[in-house]
């Protein structure tokens, strides 16, 4: 499993290092990560606080590229430096602006490559909000989910109102569990042209003929990427009283 991190942030700087009761947000994080025990955890850091704070807390941290344009090329870039031999062929990216995730859910992520088919894993739930339906900030997978089904093949994803007509619709969300060799091929593929236009990488994948499915949980963990979110954060991590 890794972890990319990097301290440019517009909305919320330095974010991997927010303080949340003590601890560095990206340290949660770990923890979450380690707590549901898939193997190995590794964060690849574009900056070295973020290693000095992985490695204060006890765990592993790898200083990858700062200019490395996205969480995915960082994942591979760490990857291939503490995994040459590659005796790892999947591997788990979590985003490191979730601290309040159910170490449950990343689990889930890694169910879909049980089918030799799928290249890619990742997640979604259904949307309950009507207003979600809507929002482009809201990118929702399509996916023909079958009744009582839990994974379904990803047919696309889209920041518009998809699909049209009765039914539900089902928020994505972004973590992903990718096989090696697809991983590989991912990273060296070209942005697609839908993936510009939507601004959603895992449409590079798409486009390319690559198979990505889809596992269904409850909810939408929480991705802090403003003041508000990381006060919600630390709302819902409070330690409890006795």
């Amino acid at each position: 499993m890794v972890i990319p991190a990097r301290l440019a942030a517009t909305r919320l700087p330095d974010k991997p290092l927010a303080d949340i009761h003590g601890e560095p947000m990206i340290v949660h994080v770990w923890r979450r990560a380690m707590a549901a025990g898939l193997g190995p955890v590794l964060v690849a850091a574009g900056d070295r606080p973020i290693v000095a704070a992985i490695e204060k807390a006890g765990g592993v941290a790898i200083l990858t590229d700062p200019e490395l344009p996205r969480g995915t090329d960082r994942v591979w870039a760490a990857l291939r430096e503490v995994d040459p031999e590659r005796r790892h062929d999947a591997v788990v990216n979590v985003q490191g602006d979730l601290p309040t995730i159910d170490p449950a859910v990343i689990r889930v992520a890694l169910a879909p490559l049980a089918d030799p088919a799928v290249d890619i894993a990742t997640l979604a739930t259904e949307i309950t909000r009507p207003d979600e339906r809507t929002n482009p900030n809201v990118v929702k997978a399509v996916a023909g989910f079958r009744d009582g089904a839990k994974v379904a093949r990803a047919l696309y994803f889209t920041r518009a109102t998809a699909p049209s007509g009765d039914g539900p619709l089902y928020h994505h969300i972004g973590l992903y569990a990718f096989r090696r060799a697809a991983l590989d091929r991912f990273v060296a593929l070209p942005p697609g042209v839908l993936e510009r236009r939507e601004s959603l990488e895992q449409l590079r994948a798409l486009e390319a003929g690559m198979r990505i499915d889809v596992a269904l949980v409850d909810t939408v963990p929480l991705g802090v990427d403003t003041p508000d979110d990381l006060a919600r954060a630390r709302a819902m991590l409070a330690p409890r009283s006795s």
